[in-house]
């Protein structure tokens, strides 16, 4: 198994939003966020040479990569099939040989492999723009020379305005929040809540994922989750990283 200092994973998209397993993995695994990039996605078409577009009876890729193609690809009436990512589809085509077959993948992908692009800009909105958050086994430290963003997840017990008073942390010191995501907890989805006046009511268990617009060594941001703290039954600092201020460049340039 090979060792590397980084790893990139996909986090949101302008077309599909977020990507709701990416988020699940977050917590599976000991990394830490240590940085972002916002790439702007061109998806190609791709063939062995010599295979035309009308040749192609089904089309591998990513499949948040196929949906945001869904368009174009549903005028080829061919069939799509999931593959892990976009560029172990276009290796698929290359080391099986597949001459019935297309990749969506990247302009680098189609050169490594030896494909032949037969389209470019196969994805539905031209705008197509993805976030990645970049991966370490350890944090970095956090910073005050740039604009520095925190990622943390949280849970919360059952009660009116609970989720309010989790936000108004933020809020009341003036730390902007980028972005709110809620995802239920696999192990445990449910949770019963007994009330004297209505019974017994199931809700489903969440976990929040909150982007904000701080480095950890601010003490605001301190504050801001020492008070979370107080009534977050659950609470851990995803990453503190630098925010990704350069203007959004091509994916063919990578």
């Amino acid at each position: 198994m090979s060792v590397v200092d980084r790893a990139v994973l996909p986090i949101e998209n302008s077309s599909d939003g977020s990507i709701h397993r990416n988020y699940d993995l977050l917590l599976s695994h000991r990394l830490h966020i240590v940085g972002e990039v916002q790439l702007a996605v061109n998806h190609c078409l791709m063939a062995l040479p010599g295979v035309k577009k009308e040749g192609i009876k089904r089309v591998l890729s990513h499949p948040n990569a196929l949906a945001q193609c869904e368009f174009k690809l549903n005028k080829l009436e061919v069939i799509q099939q999931n593959m892990h990512d976009t560029a172990g589809a276009a290796q698929i085509i290359a080391s099986d040989n597949l001459r019935d077959a297309g990749a969506i993948a990247s302009v680098q992908a189609a050169e490594i492999y030896g494909l032949n692009i037969l389209e470019k800009g196969m994805q539905d909105l031209s705008d197509n723009v993805t976030r990645f958050l970049i991966l370490a086994r350890e944090p970095i430290i956090p910073g005050t020379d740039r604009p520095f963003k925190t990622s943390i997840v949280f849970t919360l017990d059952e009660g009116p305005g609970v989720l309010f008073k989790a936000l108004a942390v933020f809020s009341l010191r003036n730390i902007s929040l980028t972005k709110i995501e809620s995802r239920p907890q696999r192990k445990r989805p449910l949770k019963v809540v007994t009330d004297s006046n209505h019974g017994t009511a199931k809700y489903f268990d969440y976990l929040f994922y909150i982007d904000f617009e701080a480095s950890m060594i601010e003490p605001r941001a301190q504050n801001a989750l020492a008070h979370l703290q107080e009534f977050a039954t659950f609470l851990h600092v995803l990453g503190s990283y630098p925010k990704d201020t350069s203007k959004c460049f091509s994916q063919e340039k990578l």
